[in-house]
């Protein structure tokens, strides 16, 4: 009897866990456009979400492809500002700022360039897209597992928000990331109910003004 009790309870997790996924990348998916039509959107800025950095100077294969596909978007005229986003919360670690760099190699003006240090998970830089660099319309940049969850959460906190994925290449994390997003999807649908406040919030940096980014560029 409990042996078929459990099973019953391990089968509905799974059927629940199903349903939520296909809930978020359902809401997502009108959103999700190809880089052509983000060149038509004109956004106050694209977000490029943090991923691993093994230095200042160079990123990870995931990384980078999400920084070129920004690039070539801010080229292409879907918006003349970058907000990178992600994790500076140890020293000698910035993953906002080893992107910058490459977007400045590539061309990208540092004045176009802003940087959060604080975007320590995707619904965290969104919350601070909004309430922090003050965007509304936003292009989110980040490879196909990941990208609805991106756009849902965007959306859940009231920005227009669309998405462009970065999938340049094959990664070895690759089924890793899509089992691990698998249960981030269902995270997400609660995040989005109960919308907690991110770890920080602090002073305005209007993404409309000078990018944070020139200051530090010597």
């Amino acid at each position: 009897m409990i042996a078929v009790v459990l099973l019953i309870c391990l089968l509905l997790g799974v059927l629940a866990t199903a349903l939520l996924n296909i809930f978020v990348i359902a809401k997502a998916d009108d959103y999700i456009i190809s880089a052509k039509e983000a060149a038509g959107i004109d956004a106050d800025c694209i977000i490029v979400l943090g991923a691993l950095v093994y230095s200042e100077d160079v990123l990870s294969d995931i990384l980078q492809d999400r920084v070129d596909i920004a690039v070539s978007l801010y080229k292409s005229g879907a918006s003349d500002r970058i907000l990178m986003s992600g994790d500076n919360s140890r020293v000698g670690y910035n993953e906002g700022f080893a992107m910058a760099k490459s977007a400045i190699e590539q061309g990208v003006e540092a004045e176009c360039l802003f940087e959060d240090d604080a975007g320590f998970s995707t619904y965290e830089t969104m919350y601070r897209a909004r309430d922090v660099f003050q965007a509304k319309k936003v292009i989110i940049v980040t490879q196909g597992f990941h990208i609805s969850r991106a756009v849902y959460l965007a959306r859940s906190l009231g920005l227009e928000a669309y998405g462009v994925t970065s999938d340049l290449h094959e990664y070895t994390s690759e089924n890793y990331n899509n089992i691990r997003e698998t249960g981030a999807r269902v995270k997400a649908v609660f995040t989005a109910i109960f919308k907690p406040e991110p770890t920080y919030l602090g002073e305005t940096i209007p993404i409309s003004g000078k990018g944070n980014v020139a200051d530090k560029i010597t």
